[in-house]
């Protein structure tokens, strides 16, 4: 059954409204090839065939209770590393609302998670969780948090666990504050971390400054830098972020109904305050193409790019389509709320990224964008869930670095984490003891030993669900990821 976080945020999005709930107003292309060839011809209904991988075919095996938060396949392992209201180092509390999050190696050898506060609290209720004299609206109760992880051999795994991984939290921080809907991101080939607002709303709504922007957030800051925001990237319902690094361009998408597909094309490659291009992808010769259903597995279609001439519209605070409406007038596609983006790798210079809500089904697809030159590229729809049995609802993607897919769903009722397999076969890897709260930020270590992975939380201060971020280890070789 549908919780109140999912009506609240689905009716929303539904209606065209701000996103603050509280007031409903205000290598990877051999996995995803896979998929193509064995999504074709599924009928969208439940119970439809699709092929799951069970132990020794890429997936893991059944679940089982791992601890109180989580159910896992035989093996895995999982530790708490932090959760929302605990004490940090820098003696405040965790902010709650995890959400996106990405992991970086750092020079001592240990890694620096950046994770996102999706807070929704109205300019009435929320509160800054850093410095306001840093913040970058002190009204306001998102941001981000940093976190140094240790790794090291878990030698209390006992005999046949040898892959255990120990992971102790060394230190952790505010390390930006002062946004709204802090959502997804991505993380940069240049070591940071770009943190996106999911909402557009203003001082015309209460804020004490205008939001909707993208923000960077160093790998290497070890305190509350001051953020800068990025408008030449777009002020619009940001979700998530991937830069190729090969080009340094960075893709986007956004949460909405109706939403685009965006990249932005620097100045200055690694720099993305010296501004640059926005731009939302078009079908070639199919202007306004409608991607949300009708769409075949598999098929190409040519990609173009059109201008977005006003990327920060001014006078149009709250707008939610302001910078949309621009794109489509230019005949710009139209997706069904996109959320997850990830690119493919060294081995596959994609982007790869959700429809939340695409398909015939209404249960969500996955895209690929492939640069074919400077200015083009081809789309293709890599899979279709076809019942919420198999996939409701995918929000975080992300890919191993043995080339398998990880995917957060944000559905109804009991939240899963789904794998899939190089040639194209889904299976569960993780189930919500916890609450019926969704899983993001899902990401891997730089090494590939540890899965990190959020429990949201409650989007508001007075919310009772507390959010969780834990490391989960086991034996990954034994399947695709």
């Amino acid at each position: 059954m549908p919780t109140r976080r999912d009506f609240l945020r689905r009716s929303a999005l539904y209606a065209g409204a701000p996103l603050l709930a509280p007031t409903l107003a205000g290598a990877l292309a051999p996995s995803l090839s896979g998929l193509v060839a064995r999504s074709r011809g599924v009928v969208p209904a439940p119970g439809a065939a699709i092929r799951r991988a069970a132990l020794g075919e890429g997936g893991y095996g059944p679940l089982r209770p791992a601890g109180p938060e989580l159910a896992l396949p035989e093996g895995f392992r999982y530790t708490v590393l932090s959760r929302a209201g605990q004490p940090m180092h820098d003696g405040r509390p965790t902010p709650n609302a995890f959400d996106g999050m990405a992991a970086f190696a750092l020079p001592n050898g240990n890694v620096r998670l950046i994770r996102n506060h999706e807070n929704r609290d109205a300019p009435a209720t929320a509160r800054c969780k850093g410095d306001p004299a840093r913040a970058y609206d002190p009204r306001a109760g998102g941001g981000t948090t940093s976190l140094e992880i240790r790794l090291a051999p878990d030698g209390t795994a006992g005999a046949g666990a040898a892959d255990a991984v120990a992971c102790t939290l060394v230190r952790d921080f505010v390390s930006l504050s002062g946004t709204i809907v802090n959502c997804a991101g991505g993380p940069t080939p240049w070591g940071s971390w770009l943190t996106c607002e999911e909402s557009v709303e203003g001082r015309a709504n209460g804020w004490g400054r205008e939001h909707g922007y993208i923000f960077e957030v160093p790998a290497a800051a070890e305190e509350e830098i001051v953020p800068e925001p990025l408008p030449a990237m777009g002020r619009f319902v940001h979700e998530a972020v991937a830069v190729d690094p090969a080009t340094g361009i960075v893709y986007g998408t956004e949460d909405r109904l109706v939403a685009g597909f965006y990249r932005f094309v620097p100045k200055t490659r690694g720099v993305l305050r010296d501004g640059g291009r926005l731009q939302m992808l078009a079908v070639a010769g199919r202007p306004n193409y409608d991607t949300a259903d009708g769409q075949r597995v598999g098929e190409s279609l040519p990609a173009t790019w059109v201008d977005i001439d006003d990327p920060d519209p001014r006078g149009t605070w709250g707008d939610h389509a302001a910078v949309f409406s621009q794109g489509f007038t230019k005949g710009g596609a139209r997706f069904s709320r996109l959320e997850g983006c990830w690119h493919g790798g060294a081995r596959d210079p994609s982007i790869y990224f959700h429809a939340t809500n695409g398909g015939d089904a209404r249960c969500g697809q996955v895209w690929q964008y492939r640069p074919t030159s400077a200015d083009a590229g081809a789309l293709r729809l890599v899979f279709e869930s076809p019942s919420r049995e198999v996939l409701d609802y995918p929000d975080n993607i992300t890919v191993s670095p043995r080339g398998g897919i990880v995917v957060c769903e944000d559905g109804a009722g009991t939240q899963h984490v789904r794998g899939l397999t190089p040639d194209g076969a889904i299976f569960d890897l993780a189930r919500n003891l916890l609450n019926d709260d969704e899983f993001a930020g899902a990401c891997f270590s730089p090494d590939g030993r540890v899965l990190f992975l959020n429990i949201m939380g409650s989007t508001v201060d007075a919310g009772d669900s507390r959010g969780v971020t834990v490391a989960i280890t086991g034996p990954w070789a034994r399947g695709a990821l």
